[in-house]
């Protein structure tokens, strides 16, 4: 004999594990892996699209409906003693039934009282007096300024 081992059998040289009777008790991690696979590749491809920006000019929220002025009567005192009501020459007499019925209104327009610099006083003061008196609570008085620099001077 010579030094070597002698010669197997074909069938020797591959061991084939015996068929065990009982259940694997390993889990199979291979189809884990195919999922966490398939998992990743779509993440790869959404997570850029879903993150990708279009710059584009929408239109912003219509602009809010402005209410209507509310509204407003002017009366004129002219430097004559002549009134104008709404710009219409108006009789001094007609004024006081004008102001009772603006002041009867539970929703009342305001009153813009624009006497002219060279109107009497005297009929600036009456005309505020029957204001008064009929119930206005919404009074404006016009060009107030003008006063103002008169009596600085």
């Amino acid at each position: 004999m010579s030094g070597h081992p002698p010669a197997r059998a074909m069938r020797d040289r591959f061991v084939v594990p015996p068929m065990p009777s009982e259940p694997i008790a390993t889990i199979n991690t291979t189809p884990l892996i195919d999922v966490m696979l398939v998992l990743l590749i779509m993440f790869i491809i959404v997570v850029p699209v879903a993150s990708h920006k279009v710059p584009m000019d929408l239109p912003g929220p219509p602009p809010p409906i402005p209410a209507p002025p509310p509204p407003s009567h002017r009366l004129d005192i002219l430097e004559g003693g002549d009134l104008l009501w709404d710009g219409r020459p108006l009789d001094s007499a007609m004024l006081p039934a004008r102001l009772r019925a603006i002041g009867a209104q539970e929703e009342q327009p305001e009153l813009h009282l624009h006497p002219q610099a060279e109107a009497r006083y005297g009929q600036v003061d009456e005309i505020l007096a029957q204001i008064r008196r009929s119930g206005v609570r919404r009074l404006g008085v016009l060009d107030n300024h003008r006063f103002a620099a008169a009596l600085d001077g």
